[in-house]
């Protein structure tokens, strides 16, 4: 699954045949994402697919000294279970 970093429309997002899985989020201040919402369609769920998105969205902000919140339930779940991203939680 090839992710890719929309920041016109605010989103990560990965084709699957006709439709997308996504990760959207906003910036409630200047050098922070609100992570705030992850779609994957039906016949894609279960497959790890939100928690790719999650893992370039939160290398995204690592790799440019960024902070988020993670008001989306999966990215809540996925720095629960990866640490190594707290420091960038703000």
């Amino acid at each position: 699954m090839n992710v890719i970093h929309d920041d016109d429309d605010l989103r990560f997002y990965a084709k699957l045949g006709d439709e997308e899985a996504e990760l959207t989020y906003t910036y409630p201040e200047d050098g922070v994402l609100d992570f705030d919402h992850t779609f994957i369609p039906e016949d894609y769920r279960g497959q790890g697919l939100a928690n790719k998105l999650v893992k370039a969205g939160l290398d995204y902000v690592k790799e440019n000294n960024l902070k988020f919140i993670p008001s989306c339930p999966a990215v809540e779940a996925y720095t629960r279970r990866h640490p190594e991203y707290n420091e960038y939680m703000s």
